[in-house]
């Protein structure tokens, strides 16, 4: 057995460290967006494949038999690929996906389906918004350029941005309700863009717009074809055959 971990997020992480516990041969993939990514504790390669074929040959060349999707929920272009090169090559394939968080009835939640979408859904009027979508996706917020804009980054950003003016706080999660509260008055946030990532890392923010009465334009999950998946680590290690493992 040799599985490679398609990684990025805290579930990856976890999963890294307890596959490295139990001895399990593989290898931790990233790919790339961040400049300082976090030590793993397995051999790590850091970049894209090549798509769907320079996956397939990835896989074939280094032989890998067990592939374990944990990227982001949003990192669909990854995961379609992930999908296609397992196919092709016969490997086994596990979807590693938190589940997506729930509104409530105390939430103000505009939900949408892209980014373009969340863009139409600000209102006209001038207001202070928190970006919570990643630096790569904030380009279309431009054509809205009245709005007072926070935006969050892991890394300082290495270019100019396409927002002019925004408020960027360089920092890394995860964080508490009483950080994004505190974040949230000082900067007198009125809107929150956010994407349904699920998990508890990054779920501060949602509770702390429930707790302000603040509406959340809430993008959903890509649609991605079926597939194999599971919201624990523990369920991957039993996927893998090594039970006993669990607990070491």
């Amino acid at each position: 057995m040799r599985a490679l971990i398609l990684g990025g997020t805290a579930d990856a992480s976890s999963l890294a460290a307890t596959i490295a516990r139990a001895g399990i041969d593989a290898v931790y993939s990233y790919g790339g967006r961040t400049a300082a990514p976090a030590e793993q504790p397995l051999p790590t390669r850091i970049g894209g494949f090549g798509g769907v074929n320079g996956l397939a040959d990835y896989l074939r060349r280094e032989g890998i038999t067990h592939v374990i999707d944990a990227t982001h929920p949003f990192a669909a272009e990854m995961s379609r690929n992930a999908i296609a090169a397992c196919a092709q090559t016969a490997t086994s394939l596990l979807a590693l996906e938190r589940a997506p968080w729930d509104k409530t009835s105390d939430d103000r939640w505009i939900e949408v389906a892209d980014v373009v979408s969340a863009v139409a859904a600000l209102p006209d009027s001038r207001a202070n918004v928190f970006l919570a979508i990643g630096r790569q996706h904030i380009a279309p917020f431009g054509s809205q350029p009245q709005h007072a804009y926070t935006l969050r980054f892991v890394d300082p950003p290495d270019e100019r941005l396409p927002l002019p003016g925004a408020d960027v706080i360089v920092s890394r999660g995860p964080f508490t309700l009483d950080n994004e509260l505190e974040m949230m008055r000082a900067r007198r946030i009125a809107w929150i863009v956010a994407r349904n990532s699920g998990g508890g890392g990054a779920r501060a923010k949602i509770d702390a717009a429930r707790t302000l009465g603040l509406p959340v334009i809430m993008i959903t999950r890509p649609p991605l074809p079926e597939r194999q998946r599971v919201e624990s680590v523990s369920e991957v290690m039993e996927w893998l055959g090594h039970r006993t493992c669990l607990g070491a």
